[in-house]
């Protein structure tokens, strides 16, 4: 797959020509911060930004879902009809998507699509019709650490392209089918355009100066880790805000509730986080998660422990370093992690 170029003075026509055949969005500012919006003017598309205020995965797992809608009809033979929510209507562009949110998609993708068992149909149908172009890093933030975790300001995992920004132009680099009819018509890269975009890569890996070592934590049992002293510091500072797992582009956990208003109602699934008491209360009333530091302690096991047993080595962080910045106690991921490492 040859890269292509596109000058930024033809960007306007690129996206009308995408948005004929899908729904295009890209981080734009919005309320002062870069945010993810429907396109509707190219000059408002954000280049210069360091990531989006809050991950993209609300396209493909909302924070409220309705799974399905049921009413109680009288005359009905069951009593009850219930309707299936309709698929996605039209297929999905995200345009600029960093690479680490990518990457968090296919690390979601081992946990929503497993097997013909653990299929979930809502989360398919919202990837299938959904197509990622990547851009690529050229100045991290400081608390990123995504080269620690199988990532990189330039990864291609979970892409279907991914564009270089060169300044008055654009190198897009097409890795899928979905990829190749994005970049379609465009002209061939110059070998200069492709060295400048590998030269911007190698400078951006330098500017990441957090590493998170997860050798021995590989290494050692989970029981080992689990029963480790540091979980007795780690908790004291931490609120149980639940603000790490709204931001982060991985955390997936969720609630299923009925909502009802006279004879009719909606089935729905809401995020849940760990850091709830409630997440894990039984309703006999016992909480095998009932202190403060099982919660924690639960957070960041799940992520650089149980995952990576359970998925082939697969890490439940792709380093974007949300949480570093809106932890409002300054719990720092990097710091942890490194601690279960030593």
């Amino acid at each position: 797959m040859a890269d292509k170029i596109l000058a930024k003075d033809k960007l306007g026509d690129f996206l009308g020509k995408l948005q004929a055949d899908y729904e295009v969005y890209a981080p734009q500012e919005v309320e002062g911060k870069p945010q993810w919006a429907p396109v509707e003017e190219s000059d408002k598309v954000l280049w210069d930004f360091s990531n989006t205020h809050t991950s993209p995965k609300d396209f493909f797992f909302p924070q409220t879902e309705i799974m399905m809608r049921f009413k109680n009809v009288q005359d009905h033979e069951n009593g009850m009809v219930m309707e299936a929510e309709p698929p996605l209507a039209n297929k999905r562009l995200l345009f600029n998507i960093r690479p680490c949110d990518a990457k968090a998609f296919q690390v979601l993708d081992l946990i929503f699509v497993q097997d013909e068992m653990t299929n979930d149909l809502f989360w398919k149908d919202k990837r299938d019709k959904t197509t990622l172009v990547g851009l690529a890093c050229s100045d991290p933030c400081p608390s990123c650490f995504c080269t620690s975790m199988n990532c990189g300001p330039a990864s291609t995992t979970g892409l279907d392209a991914l564009v270089f920004d060169l300044g008055d132009k654009l190198l897009v680099r097409a890795l899928t089918e979905k990829g190749e009819a994005v970049a379609e018509g465009l002209d061939d890269a110059a070998e200069a355009d492709q060295a400048a975009a590998e030269e911007q890569t190698k400078a951006a890996e330098a500017q990441i100066s957090s590493s998170v070592g997860m050798d021995k934590v590989n290494e050692r049992s989970v029981m080992e880790l689990y029963e480790a002293g540091m979980w007795d510091r780690v908790y004291e500072n931490c609120l149980n805000c639940g603000t790490c797992t709204y931001v982060c582009p991985t955390c997936h956990c969720f609630d299923i509730q009925d909502e009802t208003q006279g004879e009719s109602g909606r089935r729905v699934r809401n995020w849940d986080n760990c850091m709830s008491w409630l997440f894990t209360m039984h309703g006999t009333g016992h909480n095998p998660r009932g202190a403060k530091k099982d919660r924690v302690r639960q957070r960041f096991m799940h992520k650089f422990k149980y995952i990576p047993v359970k998925r082939d080595g697969e890490i439940g962080c792709v380093g974007c370093g949300r949480c570093v910045l809106l932890c409002p106690v300054n719990i720092d991921v990097r710091r942890v992690v490194n601690d279960m490492n030593a």
